[in-house]
């Protein structure tokens, strides 16, 4: 489940205040779990500042607040306040943008190189996957996680978001696929050659801010051309 924190303070250092948390954000580059953060001062009272930050889950959370560095940063925002900071805890019930990011995150982590994460913060266990390239529908967790793996072996790819709609619990998102042929892709022995596909999915999301289904629109076919899967046919 998709959790925000609330970090509610006041201090008259705000430049200071600044610049420490632009410290923590360098500091922890690549092992931070936060995937949004957001700084907003109040209009009534300049001394009052509130924190938002966005984390996929509050395991993942957690795992963010065990850093050595978040622990030190912790310590130099206390010493900055006015008097104790406070932290409210929230389980996100229903987020249309955020839902968009996660879908943004699920093509980076299906991309991202080495072993695929676990995706579990990411897909619901009962996960239904629609794609007209597969005679029946993926269904599970690790069905889909198996699918993705298919793709990873077969590629070196990247995923670039070109336009998003959001909807209830639908988000709808246009893309482009850039990859290299590095390995057998069913049946095509590996040709080292670029390839491209552009295409569509949309995402149902449940009230956990997890992707239940999924329906995929893209260019096999052209995809198959370009790796020479045509060619016989093409004589």
């Amino acid at each position: 489940m998709t959790f925000v924190q609330l970090i509610d303070c006041k201090t008259s250092r705000f430049d200071e205040m600044n610049r420490l948390l632009d410290t923590w954000v360098e500091q922890t580059k690549g092992r931070r779990t936060a995937t949004h953060s957001i700084v907003a001062k109040d209009r009534a009272d300049a001394s009052h500042l509130i924190e938002i930050v966005e984390f996929p889950s509050y395991e993942e959370a957690m795992r963010n607040s065990k850093l050595p560095e978040t622990n030190q940063i912790f310590r130099d925002m206390v010493a900055l306040c006015d008097e104790t900071p406070t932290f409210t805890d929230l389980d996100v019930v229903r987020d249309e943008q955020l839902n968009a990011a996660n879908v943004r995150r699920l093509f980076e982590l299906a991309a991202t190189k080495g072993d695929l994460p676990s995706l579990n913060d990411v897909f619901a266990e009962n996960y239904h996957d629609h794609d007209p390239a597969n005679e029946q529908d993926t269904i599970g967790l690790d069905a889909i996680r198996r699918d993705i793996r298919m793709w990873r072996e077969g590629f070196d790819f990247e995923f670039t978001v070109e336009d998003q709609v959001s909807q209830g619990d639908l988000v709808s998102t246009r893309w482009t696929w850039n990859a290299t042929h590095k390995g057998e892709f069913v049946g095509i022995a590996p040709t080292g050659r670029k390839v491209s596909m552009t295409g569509t999915t949309v995402f149902r999301f449940q009230g956990d801010g997890k992707i239940v289904e999924g329906w995929w629109n893209y260019d096999r076919l052209g995809l198959m051309a370009q790796l020479g899967a045509l060619d016989a046919l093409e004589k």
